[in-house]
């Protein structure tokens, strides 16, 4: 799988390092670029055409302009590049603008780095979903797509699981070295230092709400184990 590229955009060096950082710890993320202003992201993105970034990590609170001027020149150059908002700005006004104008996500600051990961883990699910080839079947397919960004509010999972370990399942699963042979629950067990018996009610959980799939695994002695594969 093709890592995806990342445009670093905030003011402040050091939170701008931060994010740099916290984006390569996330399996699958590469940051090609760092902008301290508005005027220097689009002109980094207007040097490449967009082509070298998939995913713009935007501050809005910009010296010269404000994040979503950058967010309204991408679509009026006809550019979809996708944009997820790292900011401090809680304004129900400019929120409602961001999403009108295509965010993806919107990640208040101050924030941790599961939040983050959170963040764009789901982000590389949903590109995935989006980039595959053909076209939907059904409604239940456009559904998972939008759910995919949305993610699953932890009150709705089943007593005894929570959402930040169910995410460490996901992200085990969409490793993307791993992704073409499946996980066991033992795989996952070691990959997230959970028990193997977790490990399993969270991806029977996962195939449950359809966002993976269960086979056998053959050429063991015994009885075959099962593996798990991200849907």
């Amino acid at each position: 799988m093709t890592d995806i590229r990342v445009l670093v955009v905030e003011d402040e060096p050091l939170l701008a390092e931060a994010h740099c950082a916290y984006t390569e710890r996330v399996p699958g993320f590469v940051v090609v670029g760092v902008a301290h202003t508005a005027r220097a992201a689009m002109a980094a993105l207007r040097a490449n055409d967009g082509g070298d970034v998939d995913l713009v990590l935007l501050d809005f609170r910009l010296p010269d302009l404000h994040g979503l001027d950058v967010c309204r020149a991408l679509r009026a150059a006809g550019s979809s590049i996708d944009v997820l908002a790292v900011t401090s700005a809680r304004d129900l006004a400019v929120v409602r603008t961001a999403v009108s104008l295509g965010v993806t996500h919107y990640l208040l600051k101050p924030f941790t780095f599961a939040a983050f990961r959170d963040k764009l883990e789901r982000y590389a699910d949903y590109r995935a979903q989006a980039l595959a080839d053909g076209e939907v079947a059904a409604q239940h397919d456009v559904d998972r797509m939008f759910a995919t960004l949305r993610g699953t509010a932890g009150h709705s999972l089943p007593k005894g699981l929570d959402a930040q370990t169910l995410n460490r399942v996901r992200a085990a699963l969409t490793d993307g070295t791993r992704r073409e042979v499946g996980l066991s629950a033992t795989e996952v067990s070691a990959a997230t230092g959970i028990s193997r018996v977790t490990a399993r009610r969270y991806l029977e959980y996962l195939v449950t709400v359809d966002r993976a799939v269960r086979t056998p695994r053959y050429g063991t002695p015994g009885r075959p184990e099962v593996e798990y594969r991200p849907r």
